[in-house]
């Protein structure tokens, strides 16, 4: 995994670099003090992560770095600053680390990052999926997709072991391009993988909790998309 370190602080890259030194994995090409600094290193040494922190100082942050560029590498901010977390996800950071850095922390981070490489990497089998971001275009086998919501004009796709994805794409492109025997819609916005259903239940009248293969966290529904759950499930039995 190429590696480059950004942050303005001297200290800061230090330690980012002893930390790295403990995972063979991991080659640093190159450090960065500045976006400008960085934007050439970027395009010289074409990293697959960038170790990015956000307070850049001369009046410009990592958010500068990457709307200036066209392709964006792998990301996973490093900053003192909580209160950024919003917004780093939002332009799709793998992962977000509070200074001073946890090795258990930045270990789990590059795992992180290993796997979205690893994703992006992948060659397209026969029927992948087409899942394009302002970062990059993911191909994904439908198998490996968990679930869809709809959130405004965005569809966040779950992709079994990965951070969700936010699609400028609507839920019934969706319904048309995913196999109809293994994915169902429960309403206007969520449609599972049911092959990846391992159970649900409601801990309340009006919400039920499905607790699907691929996904850390349970997916919670409203009472109209159980009743629909329910017929699928019927029908299927």
């Amino acid at each position: 995994m190429r590696v480059l370190i950004v942050d303005d602080e001297p200290l800061a890259r230090s330690a980012l670099r002893r930390l790295l030194a403990a995972h063979a994995q991991v080659e640093i090409v190159g450090e960065a003090d500045s976006t400008e600094a960085a934007r050439q290193q970027v395009a010289s040494t074409q990293p697959d992560l960038v170790l990015l922190d956000i307070e850049l100082g001369g009046g410009r942050d990592g958010f500068d770095l990457l709307d200036s560029l066209v392709r964006r590498p792998i990301v996973v901010f490093v900053t003192a600053y909580a209160e950024h977390a919003v917004d780093a996800f939002a332009v799709e950071a793998v992962d977000f680390l509070l200074k001073p850095v946890e090795p258990a922390r930045l270990e789990r981070a590059l795992a992180r990052a290993a796997r979205e490489i690893a994703l992006s990497a992948r060659p397209p089998g026969p029927g992948a999926i087409e899942l394009r971001t302002p970062r990059r275009t993911l191909l994904v086998a439908p198998a490996e997709i968990v679930a869809l919501c709809a959130d405004g004009d965005f569809v966040r796709v779950f992709v079994a072991g990965q951070p969700p994805v936010m699609i400028l794409r609507t839920l019934a492109h969706f319904e048309e391009v995913l196999p109809a025997d293994s994915f169902v819609r429960l309403g206007r916005s969520v449609m599972i993988n049911r092959d990846r259903l391992r159970r649900f239940d409601a801990p309340t009248r009006s919400t039920s909790r499905l607790f699907l293969e691929g996904m850390t966290d349970p997916l919670v529904i409203g009472r109209a998309a159980t009743a629909r759950l329910r017929e699928v499930l019927a029908d299927k039995g």
